[in-house]
């Protein structure tokens, strides 16, 4: 997955146009390789999960939606994203599937100031 997007935005930079946002399946690839990070790829994974995905309400920001979720209410564990990290990315979609998890979140004493 990772080859295949810097295959992509290389071919997207000489026509001088952006790459494409991911989609639901590279969201959904993109899940597992942020479980278990390749040495040296955090910072890209991160790049990719923060600004690579669209906001709003599509099949690839469900996606996201969910895994960051899980994150911020402690039902899985990512190397690369605490749960504050995860508040901020929810924070960050513009509304629809991340607006019932910072609803929740607002009666976590640890997290309701994030969300």
């Amino acid at each position: 997955m990772l080859k295949a997007y810097r295959e992509h935005v290389a071919e997207r930079a000489s026509q001088n146009i952006p790459a494409k946002p991911l989609s639901a399946e590279q969201v959904a690839a993109l899940v597992e390789l942020l479980k278990n990070p390749p040495a040296g790829e955090g910072e890209f994974l991160l790049d990719l999960i923060t600004n690579r995905v669209p906001p709003g309400v599509d099949e690839a920001a469900y996606v996201k939606a969910g895994f960051v979720s899980a994150i911020a209410r402690g039902e899985v564990e990512c190397p690369l994203i605490n749960t504050r990290l995860a508040v901020e990315l929810l924070g960050n979609m513009h509304g629809g599937y991340n607006i019932e998890t910072l609803v929740s979140l607002l009666n976590d004493a640890e997290l309701a100031d994030a969300a």
